[in-house]
């Protein structure tokens, strides 16, 4: 909120009567987003800019947050209603559903944050059996008067009323059935009339009561509506996929209303200053003639090109590309617009800054810079790592023999391939059973979020960019076709006749294209992005065959690299896991997985040094261990030359390396039978009971077995610090770090390193090469992140492992809970998201940060990472910024996401937000 303009609390601010709540049209700006919602700040702006926004004024989102905690609006709400009411019905020289010339108003939600569709508007209030008949003088158009009216009661029956939709859905269809029409448009007077009279009747047959006939009594009870549909299940759902507050409320706009439904001369559209899919400048966008805005966004007639308005209306179309050129200019950022168009009166209902594809978005960032609009560090903001990661996914291969059997339009990119359904519950259904599939509709409406949600992409046979389906899509990253007209959706039926007759039906596989809107059968083979290709090295910026989506990355990348603070290392267990990374701008490792070295062709000597039954046996076995783990190190540091590399010392139980408990009793069992057991096994099942644990996560592993198992941990300091001495004997750059895992107590620390610097002592000695080996440890359990000021004393630097920390300060064994409850919890709101995907900043957040701070008061060099899985995440990245860790370590696919994220955390700012 601007500073200069915090205009509704008075001095006592516990007074509610203090707050003003209304606000009219010429009152505010763009910067009031938290106060009058993203629509009622940009109509304001609009008006201020001098723009043709029709009267109106907007109640505020402290009045839907005052009526949702007391369930009562405000008790100054209603007068300040009715003086904004007359002073709109005095600029207007009309009042509110008056017989003669009724003026008529809209009530459209708008939060701070885009949620396109999913909560409610109702148009045309004020509309009664008598206003109806005003409207028809005034308009000098009965069909038109009568079409305004039904749609008032529809929409009114479903938002205010509850009336379920297919109900009036079905009343219209019957409607066109008895007229033998297609669409809308062709219904005449007369059979609107009988029309309104069928839905007065659903309403009282389902609602209980008849449809209000007081203009004042609808407007009431539709802006109590908005405030209920705040907390709708659609609404609630949405937020938690884009991670919006859910305690922000939203504003309510009362716009006088215009009339795209008044024939040939008058239409509504959406129009957007850049594609939103691609990026590119241009006229992009929908029109659709004698309807009203809902029509458009809904996908039920299929619009023209905005482009085509020029051939119909000349001069609505000059004056709305000016107007479009000043919005862009004056937000600095596609803008998505929406407009009406009265018998040739062009009005501005909408503005905001448009959702855009995760290519647009890298597209439009670098132009803007060009055109001098924004700068790098805002360039920055208007990416996200999510949207990277968008782009890194494969796409089809264009070389693949593909049965195409439709085109739409283009809405949302990405290659989608997955098992058509038709409806969202199936699609939710199916999806949970680890089908992957495509959702199929005619046109999608804001019920259908669960199943687009579920859903790898999504196909409709109506609608343009500017449906429902394609800015929801947008806004979620999903793959989008829409519009493809030649296919026939059948959604009782559940199937698609698609061009020469060939039905495919609910189950069957189909892949669709966002970035070309082609449809196919069956499953399409994909290839790698060219944005992986160019983070591997095999497409280089500037290239005649690389794409500006390619170059807008690079620059973008470049911009992020040169702002951010925190380094970015990998997690890699081998070298060729380590020249990947090295590729993808890794700088250095800070997490190798020593176990995984342990599998494969050495799971014999494992077991063989689990099954020593003595001294001399298990140093033979370490023994011959070591040149092995050597070789792994010698690898390692030669891929990562010149940076550092974390090695993490075995950590996981050891029963993990012997067979399954079950399988090996069962082929003893065999063997005793046939009276031939095999010793080895009868030694090996009897070593899996000794080791075998209820709880294994939290038993023998980490530094208990350095402490428990005599020179497996010096064997692994000596194959580094061998591996080191080697690599700088033939010149190269090692700079190994040890770290020692799952300690909770600064004395297991100290025993181990003592061992350890012994072990470096020797090799010292024995090579003649200096080694600086610096050894540190992971905080994985909440002990150690609680007493980190005494771990320090013994530590060089921490890691940070979140995953285990994750599950020792909530309790949670992951592989189980994912599966069992985590999705109830998130359905419930419990979380916003998991805990293991996004760091709990209010719990294992707060242990991170104290630890990091008790750390460095002990020891103020100390070296701060993080090596679990949230060092890729997005959000965990400006925490970890924020609380002033050194570095953050992923998995290689992940670090071009986190370098991103890493410059946006050092050049955040908190008046950019492009949700």
């Amino acid at each position: 909120m601007s500073e200069n303009k915090e205009p509704q609390v008075a001095e006592d601010a516990t007074s509610v009567e203090a707050v003003k709540f209304v606000y009219d049209f010429t009152e505010g700006n763009k910067d009031l987003k938290d106060l009058l919602g993203g629509k009622g700040a940009n109509l304001a702006e609009m008006t201020n800019l001098g723009l043709p926004v029709p009267p109106g004024f907007t109640i505020t989102t402290e009045a839907c947050k005052t009526y949702l905690d007391s369930g009562e609006e405000p008790a100054a709400l209603r007068d300040e209603v009715s003086a904004h009411l007359e002073a709109l019905e005095a600029a207007m020289g009309k009042k509110l559903g008056q017989a003669d010339d009724p003026l008529l108003v809209s009530v459209r939600s708008g939060a701070k944050f885009s949620m396109p569709g999913m909560m409610d508007t109702v148009l045309n209030i004020g509309l009664s059996d008598k206003s109806v008949q005003g409207l028809v003088q005034q308009a000098g158009d009965e069909r038109f008067a009568w079409d305004s009216y039904r749609r008032l009661i529809q929409m009114f029956g479903k938002t205010v009323l509850g009336v379920d939709g297919e109900l009036f859905e079905d009343a219209l269809d019957k409607a066109k059935e008895a007229k033998k029409v297609t669409v809308d448009t062709e219904l005449e007077a007369a059979d609107l009339k009988k029309l309104v009279t069928r839905f007065k009747r659903i309403v009282k047959t389902e609602a209980g009561r008849d449809f209000p006939q007081d203009p004042r009594e609808q407007m009431d009870l539709a802006i109590k509506a908005v405030f209920d549909s705040w907390n709708g299940d659609r609404a609630k759902l949405y937020r938690r996929q884009e991670r919006i507050p859910h305690d922000l409320g939203t504003a309510v706009n009362v716009c006088s209303m215009v009339f795209g439904n008044l024939g040939p001369d008058s239409g509504t559209g959406v129009a957007f200053t850049r594609d939103p899919a691609s990026g590119h400048q241009g006229v992009y966008g929908d029109y659709l003639q004698n309807a009203q805005g809902e029509d458009v966004v809904a996908g039920i007639r299929n619009t023209v090109p905005l482009a085509e308005l020029e051939s119909i209306d000349k001069k609505s179309y000059d004056q709305l590309m000016q107007i479009m050129e000043t919005l862009e200019n004056h937000y600095k950022d596609l803008c998505d617009i929406e407009f009406t168009i009265e018998r040739g009166q062009l009005w501005m209902l909408q503005t905001r800054v448009g959702k855009r594809t995760a290519g647009a978005a890298f597209r439009i960032a670098t132009q803007l810079v060009d055109q001098g609009l924004i700068d790098e560090t805002e360039a920055l903001q208007r990416v996200t790592g999510a949207q990277l990661a968008q782009l890194m996914f494969p796409r089809f291969d264009e070389n693949a023999k593909a049965a195409q059997v439709g085109r739409g339009i283009a809405a949302s990119p990405g290659a989608a391939v997955g098992k058509a359904v038709f409806d969202s519950y199936t699609a939710v259904k199916w999806s949970r059973s680890g089908e992957k599939v495509i959702l199929v509709r005619r046109e999608t409406n804001p019920d259908d979020l669960d199943g687009m949600i579920a859903a790898e992409g999504i196909l409709t046979s109506r609608g343009g960019k500017t449906s429902h389906a394609a800015v929801v899509a947008r806004g979620m990253g999903k793959t989008c076709v829409c519009g493809a007209e030649e296919l026939e959706v059948d959604t009782k039926r559940r199937r698609m006749t698609v061009p020469g007759g060939h039905v495919v039906e609910e189950g069957d596989v189909i892949s669709i294209d966002g970035s070309s809107g082609k449809v196919y059968l069956g499953e399409v083979p994909v290839v790698p992005s060219p944005v992986v290709e160019y983070f591997e090295g095999r497409m280089h910026a500037g290239a005649d065959d690389a794409d500006e989506l390619v170059e807008a990355v690079h620059r973008i990348m470049a911009f992020a690299d040169r702002k951010r603070r925190l380094r970015v290392r990998a997690n890699a267990d081998n070298a060729e896991d380590a020249l990947r990374a090295r590729r993808f701008g890794a700088q250095g490792i800070g997490l190798c997985r020593t176990e995984h070295m342990f599998l494969g062709d050495r799971r014999e000597l494992v077991e063989r040094l689990i099954l020593a039954d003595t001294d001399t046996e298990r140093e033979e076995s370490l023994k011959e261990l070591l040149p092995l783990q050597k070789q792994d190190f010698v690898e390692l540091f030669e891929a990562m030359d010149g940076l550092p590399v974390t090695i993490r010392l075995l950590d996981p139980p050891l029963h993990e390396f012997l067979p399954d408990i079950t399988e090996l009793s069962v082929r003893v069992a065999l063997a005793e039978a046939r009276k031939d057991p095999h010793e080895n096994e009868l030694r090996l099942l009897q070593a899996v009971h000794r080791l075998h644990e209820q709880n294994p996560m939290l038993g023998l592993r980490g530094v208990r077995l350095g402490l428990v198992i005599p020179g497996l941990f010096t064997m692994q300091v000596r194959a580094i610090a061998e591996a080191a001495a080697e690599r700088r004997n033939a010149k190269g750059d090692p700079r190994a770090e040890i770290m020692i895992p799952l300690v909770g107590t600064v004395q297991e620390l100290e025993i181990v390193r003592e061992e350890a610097d012994q072990v470096i002592a020797e090799v010292q000695a024995a090579t003649g090469v200096e080694l600086k080996l610096a050894i540190g440890t992971m905080i994985e359990l909440p002990r150690a992140a609680l007493t980190a000021g005494q771990i320090a004393e013994a530590a060089e630097f921490f890691s940070f492992g979140t995953n285990d920390l994750t599950q020792t300060v909530w309790g949670f064994s992951r592989d189980d809970v994912e599966a069992s409850f985590f999705t109830a919890y998130l359905e419930k709101g419990i979380f916003g998201v998991s805990p293991f995907e996004t760091i709990d900043k209010d719990g294992v957040g707060s242990l991170v940060k104290a630890a990091a701070k008790a750390g460095r008061e002990t020891r103020p060099d100390l070296k701060l990472g993080v090596c679990g899985e949230h060092g890729g995440d997005p959000e965990s990245v400006h925490f970890f910024h924020e609380v002033g860790l050194d570095y953050v370590s992923c998995s290689p696919f992940r670090i071009p996401v986190a370098r991103l994220e890493a410059g946006r955390a050092a050049t955040q700012s908190t008046g950019s937000d492009h949700r």
